[in-house]
């Protein structure tokens, strides 16, 4: 009998303090790296959502080549917005087209008609941007992306 009381004594003494440190340790760790991990996702969704965009973009600029003869001769700003219908990022005004500057943002999109993008895209961190030459019907569409948190931005550039 004494030996059954024993066992019923051990079995119900429940975890030790080091058993319950060690489990909230590990919890503590599982959550740290979530939280590490966060901000990594995030700026990959919003340079996917600003690639998107880009996209939206060159469509758009098919659809008003279409409609006006396959030449941008009276594009601007201006007559470019009412071809935009959304894009997850931006407002219509944040859509730039030909701007004189040529330093990328991650809150603009920039249209350079009768252009190209160039082959070589400049080094992270230096976002003054050159936009080659192009034909008639063509055109180069770019925003600067937030390159994985470097501080560093880099650009993204679509052709029609």
């Amino acid at each position: 009998m004494n030996k059954q009381n024993q066992r019923n004594k051990k079995s119900a003494q429940g975890f030790t303090i080091i058993e319950v440190v060690l489990v909230l340790a590990i919890a503590a760790l599982i959550f740290l790296m979530v939280f590490i991990a966060l901000p990594a996702l995030q700026r990959g969704q919003r340079d996917t959502g600003r690639k998107n965009d880009v996209s939206t973009a060159v469509s758009a600029l098919q659809t008003y080549l279409s409609n006006n003869r396959g030449n941008f001769t009276s594009i601007n700003t201006t007559t470019f917005q009412k071809y935009i219908d959304r894009l997850s990022q931006y407002e219509p005004t944040d859509v730039v087209v030909n701007p004189p500057a040529t330093t990328a943002d991650t809150k603009k999109i920039y249209v350079y008609t009768l252009a190209t993008c160039p082959a070589s895209i400049n080094a992270p961190g230096t976002l003054t941007y050159t936009v080659g030459s192009g034909g008639p019907r063509q055109a180069a569409v770019f925003t600067a992306l937030e390159n994985s948190g470097t501080g560093k931005e880099q650009v993204f550039c679509q052709n029609l």
